[in-house]
Protein backbone atom coordinates (compact mmCIF):
# COMPACT_ATOMS: atom_id res chain seq x y z
CA UNK A 1 0.00 0.00 0.00
CA UNK A 2 3.00 2.45 0.53
CA UNK A 3 3.39 2.99 -3.26
CA UNK A 4 -0.09 4.00 -3.45
CA UNK A 5 -0.15 6.12 -0.85
CA UNK A 6 2.44 7.31 -1.90
CA UNK A 7 1.23 8.83 -5.59
CA UNK A 8 -1.90 9.90 -3.60
CA UNK A 9 0.09 12.42 -1.57
CA UNK A 10 2.08 13.51 -4.44
CA UNK A 11 -1.20 13.92 -6.52
CA UNK A 12 -3.51 15.15 -3.87
CA UNK A 13 -0.64 16.48 -1.28
CA UNK A 14 -2.02 20.11 -0.90
CA UNK A 15 -6.01 18.67 -0.27
CA UNK A 16 -5.28 15.81 1.74
CA UNK A 17 -3.27 14.43 5.04
CA UNK A 18 -2.28 10.94 4.83
CA UNK A 19 -1.66 9.81 8.71
CA UNK A 20 -0.24 6.07 9.10
CA UNK A 21 -0.14 5.07 12.66
CA UNK A 22 1.76 1.55 14.01
CA UNK A 23 -1.57 -0.18 15.95
CA UNK A 24 0.76 -2.66 17.51
CA UNK A 25 2.62 0.70 19.25
CA UNK A 26 -0.99 2.13 19.58
CA UNK A 27 -3.29 -0.45 20.73
CA UNK A 28 -5.38 1.96 23.04
CA UNK A 29 -6.05 4.21 19.83
CA UNK A 30 -6.72 0.89 17.53
CA UNK A 31 -9.15 0.08 20.04
CA UNK A 32 -10.78 3.47 20.31
CA UNK A 33 -11.16 3.67 16.53
CA UNK A 34 -12.60 0.36 16.14
CA UNK A 35 -9.69 -0.66 13.75
CA UNK A 36 -10.23 -4.97 13.27
CA UNK A 37 -8.38 -5.56 10.15
CA UNK A 38 -4.84 -3.78 8.61
CA UNK A 39 -4.71 -2.04 6.94
CA UNK A 40 -7.37 -0.07 7.50
CA UNK A 41 -8.61 3.47 5.82
CA UNK A 42 -10.62 6.20 7.17
CA UNK A 43 -11.24 9.37 5.57
CA UNK A 44 -12.42 12.69 7.90
CA UNK A 45 -13.95 15.82 7.08
CA UNK A 46 -13.65 18.68 9.72
CA UNK A 47 -12.96 16.22 12.27
CA UNK A 48 -16.03 14.31 11.01
CA UNK A 49 -15.47 10.23 10.13
CA UNK A 50 -16.98 9.91 6.81
CA UNK A 51 -15.76 6.41 5.71
CA UNK A 52 -13.89 3.84 6.96
CA UNK A 53 -12.96 0.49 5.55
CA UNK A 54 -10.58 -2.57 6.11
CA UNK A 55 -8.89 -4.02 3.39
CA UNK A 56 -6.41 -3.04 0.30
CA UNK A 57 -7.16 -0.64 -2.47
CA UNK A 58 -6.19 0.58 -5.49
CA UNK A 59 -4.69 4.16 -6.32
CA UNK A 60 -8.03 5.14 -8.26
CA UNK A 61 -10.46 3.27 -5.70
CA UNK A 62 -8.82 5.53 -2.94
CA UNK A 63 -8.53 8.52 -5.07
CA UNK A 64 -12.58 8.40 -5.85
CA UNK A 65 -13.18 7.65 -2.01
CA UNK A 66 -11.59 10.83 -1.19
CA UNK A 67 -12.84 12.93 -4.03
CA UNK A 68 -16.42 11.93 -2.79
CA UNK A 69 -15.50 12.83 0.54
CA UNK A 70 -14.09 16.09 -0.64
CA UNK A 71 -17.73 16.80 -2.73
CA UNK A 72 -19.52 16.50 0.63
Amino acid sequence: MAPVLSELGTRLGDRISIVEIDVDQHTDLAVKMKVMGVPTFMIYKNGRQLWSEAGTFTFETLKKKLEDAENQ
